[in-house]
């Protein structure tokens, strides 16, 4: 890596705005597709009621493959988009297709015979998606400054959780929960779902166009310029390994935050299973629980954001894993849909500034120029530990119970909390790891 000279421009307001915007949009993916609504209906009315192979079984084993490609490739692509200044350009490729395999989700009817389409939809759908978000996080740089990147990033993080929340009502309400929905729509084919698809792709179209007119393009570094499959792979290897040497602390972080955002993850990925089967919520409990849990974590993440301008980054997130330690720690030993309520709210609270200010801690921490490459790791580290948490609940969850599952979670958040604290609360300007940080050893 060697970074640019050029100094680019002062963030506008306007370029701010359009880029949260993208986060409010692309909740239509993350809630409504993948999540809440036509995953699930691809699992349950698409997939065979019987067999050996559960619905939930076949769509783990399509997103077990599209993560591998992500793994694979997404630091190539963000290092592609940095060298040939396409940083904008290319999150608006990859979210063109993720639109366009949305509204492709239309033909998917609730019969078997659509589950292998749906399912490779699915998949494609996701590989766009992160490959999409690889370059909207590497643009945080370009839209904030050192003083208000923290709120910027909350704010694009914060947005993304509103916009679920009133995307997941308008479905709910307009289309899923009446018999007969709007323009006529009822369940026969699975049409209502298959409406929702069209509807969230219209959503995301909407709200991720204006990134792409208000943010300017990205300055290559000097010299850099576009390699082959083969030379990519050689110079990211060397890049890591140079990283490595000359700016530890941005690899400590890549695995630090790898490993408590597994955690987070499974806040949410195993939150409404114990909310049902230990705590005792009902299904409709569930969902308005999941409607305050997402506003909850939404203002957090903004008021975080305006936080973290003010003491730094890590602050922030070890105040946030302390939080979600000592919560979870005590629904270990408490029952109840209210102490469910309560405590689980204390982790929801938490969750939001953790995420925000681990995408502006690395923001911060990237050599100006190589931000898509760096948030390309990002993905990489986080998909390479992403079966650590499942297994870590499923160990504990097998010794004593789901209840006990818990301490997996917090366990991971605890690794990653400690590996974190020995960086610096806030990281010093990247310098070029080519020719080292400045200090004696050129390590921090």
């Amino acid at each position: 890596m060697s970074v640019g000279d050029a100094v680019p421009p002062r963030p506008s307001r306007v370029a701010a705005a359009a880029w949260a915007l993208w986060d409010w949009g692309s909740a239509a993916f993350n809630a409504v597709i993948t999540t809440f609504v036509f995953v699930p209906y691809l699992a349950r009315a698409v997939a065979p009621a019987e067999g050996p192979v559960s619905g939930t079984e076949y769509v783990a084993r399509a997103m077990a493959i599209t993560g591998l490609v992500i793994l694979v490739f997404a630091p190539v692509m963000g290092q592609r988009a940095d060298a040939r200044g396409r940083r904008r350009s290319s999150l608006g490729v990859w979210s063109a297709l993720t639109w366009l395999i949305m509204f492709s989700l239309f033909a998917i009817k609730d019969s078997p015979d659509y589950l292998l389409a749906g399912l490779v939809l699915i998949g494609l759908g996701n590989v766009c998606f992160q490959f999409a978000e690889v370059n909207y996080f590497a643009m945080l740089p370009q839209v904030s400054t050192p003083a208000n990147v923290g709120r910027v990033s909350g704010l694009g993080w914060g947005m993304g959780y509103f916009g679920g929340i009133v995307l997941l009502a308008l479905v709910y309400f307009g289309l899923i929960a009446p018999e007969v929905g709007w323009f006529g729509v009822t369940a026969d084919e699975g049409m209502k779902y298959r409406v929702v698809a069209v509807g969230a792709a219209v959503w995301f179209m909407i709200f991720g166009l204006p990134v792409l007119f208000a943010v300017p393009r990205n300055v290559p570094p000097p010299g850099s310029r576009p390699l082959g499959p083969i030379a990519a792979y050689r110079k990211l290897y060397a890049d890591v390994r140079t990283l490595w040497q000359t700016r530890r602390s941005a690899v400590w972080f890549l695995l630090a935050s790898a490993l408590y955002r597994d955690g987070l993850a499974g806040v949410f990925t195993f939150g409404a299973v114990l909310a049902v089967t230990v705590y005792g919520l009902s299904e409709s409990q569930v969902l308005i629980f999941g409607i305050a849990a997402n506003v909850v974590a939404g203002l957090a993440a903004v008021i975080g954001g305006r936080i973290e301008d003010r003491v730094g980054p890590k602050p922030v997130i070890m105040a946030s894993l302390a939080l979600l330690v000592g919560a979870g720690t005590v629904l270990l030993f408490v029952s109840g849909p209210t102490m469910f309520w309560i405590f689980g709210l204390i982790l929801c609270l938490a969750v939001g500034p953790a995420q925000a200010s681990s995408r502006s801690y690395l923001a911060r921490l990237a050599p100006r120029g190589h931000e898509g490459e760096m948030f390309g790791l990002y993905a990489t580290t986080g998909r390479a530990v992403s079966f650590v948490g499942p297994a870590l609940f499923a160990a504990f969850a097998a010794w004593g119970g789901d209840r006990l599952g818990t301490l997996g979670i917090v366990v991971l958040l605890l690794a990653g909390g400690l590996l974190l604290w020995r960086l610096p609360n806030t990281p010093a300007a990247a310098p070029d790891p080519a020719v080292g940080d400045g200090s004696p050893s050129g390590r921090e």
